[in-house]
């Protein structure tokens, strides 16, 4: 018999914790995003004014899937005047590959259980930071379709990767060119010059603790003068990183590293490793150490540290920053997924989106920087 449950309340998630991460290694879905410590922490300090709405579909007693979800309230600077159903990990945190988390061969049954569920409570649902290739939810969304909904796909950003599986690092380094492959050497020497040079990854909690503070130190000065970074901007954030970055040491994900030069930190590097993947997610570095590329410096000695561990990818996750591409020529395409119920206030919601989107690219197209913020704030 297939049940679905609404959990609402912070404690009942909080007792999914073993099952859910049971569930997540047998899905198709299983990335660090995903994992119970990721949301139940961006629920902590980032859930804001939303509901919590994790549906939970049993077939007996065994969890087959979850749709992690929370209620957004209605807002005119959003969704017209809906209230909005979307991924838990969305926002400022940087979330990537949000998805359904269906138990494999149990995909037909959930997507279907969900789809007729979904359905009857007319929210319009508004889903981000999706896998354009290999994601769940798209196959959700062909389903509320099929029952006259709107649906509305859309590609928004890209996540490089370099893959690196049977790679050793003089091989990588070959593969990426001459020009990157000198360039980093001499960049290396020159820090070398200037005092031994080491590239650690904190080891225990104190050192984790000390290492996040020094990367939000080095992240923060060198975005004040750019107009600011939505990375570390808020306390609540901060706090995210420090509890986050606690339970990832604890079930070894965490690679915080130190690029030192002498006994001076010089760059921070905030990599985790799941599964067989290393995840770039933030950087920093000392300014006055910029003239010799200590971000260069880094980035090269992470992907070696990451061949090393024998991880099969190095994923820059979403961004196509020019330095990025300096690494790798692959990426993954993300996207956006918004479905509208099929009444008036779910079609004038959606045109009312489409409108705001028009005017936001119209008004950048006329007005680039900060003259358009009010109108870029739009979703």
């Amino acid at each position: 018999m297939i049940s679905i449950e609404t959990i609402q309340d912070v404690d009942a998630f909080a007792r999914l914790r073993d099952e859910w991460t049971g569930l997540l290694s047998a899905s198709a879905s299983d990335c660090l995003f995903l994992t119970w410590e990721w949301l139940f922490t961006w629920w902590t300090h980032q859930s804001r004014r939303r509901t919590l709405s994790i549906l939970a579909v049993r077939a007996d007693d065994q969890l087959i899937g979850l749709a992690p979800l929370a209620v957004s309230p209605p807002s005119l600077a959003h969704l017209f005047s809906l209230r909005m159903l979307e991924f838990l990990g969305t926002g400022h945190v940087g979330s990537d590959y949000l998805d359904l988390i269906i138990r494999r061969g149990f995909e037909h049954t959930v997507l279907a259980a969900l789809a007729e569920h979904l359905a009857a409570r007319n929210l319009v649902i508004g889903l981000r930071q999706l896998d354009l290739k290999n994601g769940t939810a798209w196959r959700f969304g062909r389903a509320l379709a099929g029952r006259g909904w709107s649906a509305s796909y859309s590609a928004t950003d890209v996540c490089p990767y370099v893959d690196l599986k049977g790679v050793q690092w003089t091989a990588y380094l070959e593969r990426r060119g001459a020009s990157v492959r000198a360039n980093f050497r001499r960049r290396l020497r020159q820090l070398e010059q200037i005092g031994p040079v080491t590239f650690a990854a904190a080891a225990t909690d104190d050192e984790r603790h000390a290492s996040l503070q020094q990367l939000i130190a080095f992240h923060l000065r060198r975005w004040e003068r750019r107009g600011g970074s939505d990375a570390f901007h808020e306390p609540a954030l901060i706090a995210f990183h420090e509890d986050f970055s606690r339970l990832a040491l604890a079930r070894g994900w965490l690679r915080l590293y130190t690029l030192r030069c002498g006994d001076r930190p010089v760059a921070s590097w905030y990599c985790l490793r799941y599964r067989d993947a290393m995840l770039f997610y933030q950087s920093g570095f000392d300014e006055e150490y910029a003239k010799h590329s200590v971000g260069l410096v880094a980035m090269g000695l992470a992907i070696k540290a990451a061949i090393e561990e024998e991880a099969a990818e190095y994923d820059l996750l979403h961004g196509s920053e020019q330095y990025k591409f300096h690494w790798t020529s692959q990426s993954r395409q993300i996207g956006r997924l918004e479905l509208y119920p099929p009444h008036l206030l779910g079609t004038l919601c959606r045109r009312t989106v489409e409108f705001r989107r028009t005017a936001k690219r119209v008004a950048r197209s006329v007005w680039p920087g900060a003259a358009i913020d009010h109108v870029a704030s739009l979703p």
